[in-house]
């Protein structure tokens, strides 16, 4: 059965004498701190040259979980924007929430791979939102299978070259926030047969590159095989390209009309990760949950 639901999740804090629109608080969630007792995985980084992509340079991280045995080949998951999500100060800290997570046996032995948006020429000192990436937007609003086909001819047999990773749609999620959101949906749109979970973080669903179109596309399209987790604020984003609030909820309505296994989680946060990072590890329970497929 599918897990249609719209979870409107007010988890806001206010500073007495303060109004929302100058601060917002969301609690760090207790699977999102180093806990006694968990083993913890490794994060390497790299550098790749997409050819893919002609002329990028990029950095990426992967995680290893201390769980992992070669021997077993591993559930994969794929970030966008990856450095927000690896940071283990950040508002997400994947890497301590899948340790925890792995360890309470609540997902898969998971391989975490954190890739940031393509720069042009050399890349800057360090990674994060400053110099912005001048592909990122090419990459990630564009409604194409370039990026899936990044994903799969060049960096996942990359990283599966050194550890074992897995072939099964149905064990392989990817992620992003913001315009990095609506790219995970994109690569499992275009390849469903690689990719069966995705969670989008105040996705970017309006017309950047054309991204608007996909509601009326789900709801016009065979449902494909895809479970899905939304999350945005009332503080997000209105501008040009459109009201990003209105377009997740748009989005989720045609997930609902069509029977598709999602959920959304709809807040008080603006144009950023506090409020998907505060839900993170409850998210990630929601999508690697067992006893039912994405098919279903």
């Amino acid at each position: 059965m599918s897990g249609r639901r719209l979870t409107w999740l007010f988890l806001f804090l206010l500073v007495p004498g303060t109004s929302w629109s100058q601060i917002e608080r969301y609690p760090a969630h207790p699977d999102s701190l180093v806990k006694e007792g968990v083993p913890q995985g490794q994060v390497h980084e790299f550098e790749w040259t997409s050819q893919i992509f002609p002329g990028t340079k990029r950095r990426y991280s992967v995680y290893v979980p201390a769980q992992y045995d070669q021997s077993e080949p591993a559930a994969v998951m794929v970030f966008q924007d990856g450095h927000a999500y690896v940071n283990p100060e950040g508002d997400f800290r994947a890497g301590v929430v899948m340790d925890n997570l792995i360890h309470a046996g609540q997902m898969p032995v998971t391989i975490g791979i954190f890739i940031d948006p393509g720069h042009d020429g050399q890349l800057p000192p360090k990674r994060g939102w400053t110099p912005t990436p001048n592909n990122r937007s090419f990459e990630y609003d564009t409604l194409s299978d370039q990026y899936a086909r990044f994903l799969l001819e060049e960096i996942l047999p990359e990283v599966g070259s050194h550890y074992r990773l897995t072939e099964d749609a149905q064990m392989r999620a990817i992620a992003g926030m913001s315009s990095g959101g609506i790219c995970a949906w994109t690569v499992a749109w275009q390849r469903p047969d690689k990719f069966t979970k995705v969670m989008s973080h105040i996705g970017s669903f309006v017309d950047i590159r054309g991204g608007d179109k996909y509601p009326s596309m789900v709801r016009k399209t065979e449902k494909k095989p895809i479970r899905v987790f939304l999350q945005d604020g009332s503080g997000d984003l209105d501008n040009s390209h459109g009201n990003w609030p209105l377009a997740n909820q748009q989005m989720a309505k045609a997930l609902a009309f069509k029977g598709y296994d999602f959920d959304f989680v709809y807040g008080e946060g603006k144009h950023n990760g506090r409020h998907g990072g505060s839900i993170f590890p409850d998210s990630m329970r929601w999508l690697w949950r067992t006893g039912e497929s994405a098919s279903n």
